[in-house]
């Protein structure tokens, strides 16, 4: 693949690349769209991934080309980085992580360069391409400026970097591609980020599989309103318990605060919070704040015309998802005879949670966790950010082979546009390892 990718960057621009960085796609096994709450997340790094050939140059200029040919080229001045919010093509993603770079830095006259891309992550799969190309950007900009960062500071530039684009993630994808290590899934846990290893129990294999539905987290709104029903769910939680509303950001806020468990929280979303729509009036009435301040202190600029959120059910999702992570860690590491049940119950209860309080799924993901809970998988669940993308399952490693023929068969060959890509749409995976640069030697 390198070889490749370096004969093509040499027809292209006619020198050899002077070094290769890659990032790594993730799959979370369980702790969905919590990690912008502030809890921690439990994924591992997959083998599919971004590879970036780079030559910097003197000249200011970043020319970037994509070996796929449907994604255009791309140039633009290094002192001019410009990022379209409203139609979020390939570029912009490598352009958020060379502006993190360069803004940290405060670099005036940054290196230009040539860059080619490879890409082996499914993209609007909800196994972060995206995020994975950011992260390679990133490390990019890194190395052709000469400057050094640690693996953190790196994630950390990386998470606030993506939001550029306007997607409000939380930090799991950019944390977990720069600190993953091979053969382990990782605890990560934000503020401040730290990850411990969780070594995955031996006898079930994890399989991806892709919906074929695509959903691409920054051009749809599904997601940026999760994240804004999460926080105002914060703030009346908050104002109810007497806190200070105002101040509060994160559901993971209000219980720190309260000092309480994860149980005491859900009890308290069911005393404060109604399972019907809140409307944004009845937000302000609870708030004691007028519609004028909801909208220009609370709601982020493209929130501004929804007109109900669903409180209860987001903070239940979060509250329940977080116990669930760290059930997931704590049976991995005491490993009991039925390890692999428990976990497997637990990811089946995540999705229901994604399904019902998220509402973050999709008919073709359900009818596929379906699909391979029927033919073997002792838990499935979807991964990423949902509206589509893929499931992760556990499957017994010795039914493997049959597990995979028989989902290829209900899933895939039913489907004429999911047969053309069903090679690239299942497969099983181990833990990779994190982002790395290497040099021509």
């Amino acid at each position: 693949r390198l070889q490749k990718l370096k004969e093509m960057f040499i027809s292209k621009f006619g020198s050899a690349p002077k070094f290769y960085a890659r990032a790594p796609g993730r799959v979370n096994l369980i702790g969905e769209h919590i990690d912008y709450c502030g809890y921690a997340v439990l994924p591992m790094a997959i083998e599919q991934d971004i590879l970036i050939a780079v030559e910097p140059v003197q000249t200011q200029v970043v020319q970037l080309a994509n070996i796929n040919s449907s994604y255009l080229d791309f140039s633009t001045s290094v002192n001019n980085i410009q990022i379209n919010k409203t139609k979020p093509q390939w570029h912009n993603y490598f352009l958020c992580g060379l502006k993190g770079i360069q803004e940290h830095f405060g670099l005036n006259n940054p290196t230009g360069m040539n860059c080619l891309l490879d890409g082996t992550i499914p993209p609007s799969s909800g196994l972060s391409s995206s995020s994975a190309l950011v992260c390679c950007a990133g490390l990019v900009t890194l190395r052709a400026n000469g400057k050094t960062l640690s693996k953190v500071e790196l994630a950390e530039i990386c998470t606030k970097s993506e939001r550029y684009i306007g997607t409000e993630g939380g930090g799991m994808d950019q944390s977990i591609s720069f600190l993953a290590e091979e053969g382990t899934a990782k605890l990560i846990e934000f503020s401040p980020l730290r990850a411990t290893d969780v070594r995955l129990p031996s006898g079930a294999t994890f399989v991806i599989a892709n919906s074929c539905v695509e959903m691409n987290k920054a051009a749809t709104s599904h997601y940026n309103i999760r994240v804004m029903e999460c926080r105002l769910a914060t703030k009346l939680l908050s104002k109810s318990k007497g806190l200070e509303w105002r101040k509060m950001l994160r559901l993971h806020d209000v219980q720190t605060k309260l000092g309480v468990n994860l149980e005491e929280m859900l009890t308290i979303v069911e005393e404060v919070l109604h399972p019907e729509p809140y409307s944004a009036e009845e937000i302000c009435k609870c708030l004691g704040i007028s519609l004028e301040e909801l909208r220009s202190q609370i709601l982020s600029q493209n929130m501004q015309d929804v007109s109900t959120f669903k409180l209860y059910q987001r903070a239940k999702h979060v509250y329940s998802e977080a116990a669930r992570v760290l059930e997931f860690q704590k049976i991995c590491s005491e490993a009991p005879a039925n390890a692999l049940q428990l976990l497997g119950e637990l990811m089946k209860q995540s999705h229901i949670s994604c399904r019902e309080m998220y509402e973050c799924s999709c008919p073709e993901v359900d009818r596929l966790v379906d699909i391979c809970l029927q033919f073997g998988a002792i838990g499935s669940r979807l991964t990423g950010a949902g509206w589509g993308g893929c499931t992760v399952s556990m499957v017994p490693t010795d039914k493997l082979n049959t597990f995979l023929k028989n989902v290829k068969k209900a899933y895939y060959q039913s489907d004429g546009q999911r047969l053309a890509v069903e090679d690239n749409s299942l497969f099983a995976t181990k833990p990779g390892r994190g982002a790395l640069v290497f040099v021509e030697a």
